[in-house]
């Protein structure tokens, strides 16, 4: 029946999210599979199943769970729109004011395995970095629709540009969780905005 075939999907994604929290929460190292079993109600037969090795779970709560967050929360605002472009990028930024604060006790789930992980395993590197390097498309392609419109001087460099807005965000974000302050978060993220309405050509 469609019950019976969808289970083991269900099954799959329970595991996933039990994990995206366990991990968000203690990192991927001090994540216990002994946890996830017992969030889910589940069998060591059911996980190994579906996930082969703790590994093997990580790197797709990278690329099922925190990749599609990722997308739908920096990502996909910054694709062509009926906004301007300097415009939808000030506005992403400024929705960052409304940052809950368990985003600011945990941190941001990407930016915590890239810091934890990258150095350790190239494996999460990669998986991590794939996240990363769409986030800067995706940005430097917003910026040189920007900058062909006029909105953004032509001595910009795009790319970098995105970079350089990519890691000041994330790296808003992990000053925040260690200082554990919503206000160093807001603050910094108006200076990004700051940083971006600097872009447009002279009046």
């Amino acid at each position: 029946s469609c019950t019976m075939s969808r289970q083991p999907d269900l099954t799959r994604a329970r595991i996933l999210d039990a994990a995206f929290a366990e991990i968000h929460r203690e990192g991927f190292r001090a994540a216990s599979v002994a946890s996830i079993l017992a969030e889910t109600g589940l069998t060591k037969g059911a996980f190994y199943h579906h996930f082969p090795s703790k590994k093997a779970l990580g790197l797709a709560v990278i690329d099922e769970r925190i990749a599609p967050l990722l997308e739908e929360w920096m990502v996909r605002p910054l694709d062509d729109g009926p906004q301007p472009p300097v415009a939808a990028l000030l506005d992403l930024l400024g929705c960052s004011q409304s940052t809950d604060a368990s985003a600011i006790n945990l941190g941001c789930p990407l930016n915590n395995l890239m810091q934890e992980m990258s150095a350790l395993d190239e494996d999460f590197r990669a998986h991590l970095a794939a996240i990363l390097e769409r986030w800067q498309r995706r940005l430097a392609a917003l910026l040189q629709r920007a900058q062909a419109a006029g909105d953004i001087r032509a001595d910009v460099e795009c790319e970098a540009c995105a970079l350089f807005i990519v890691a000041a965000w994330e790296g808003a974000v992990s000053v925040s969780k260690n200082l554990q302050s919503a206000a160093a978060f807001h603050a910094t993220m108006a200076q990004l905005r700051a940083y971006v309405v600097s872009l447009r050509p002279a009046c």
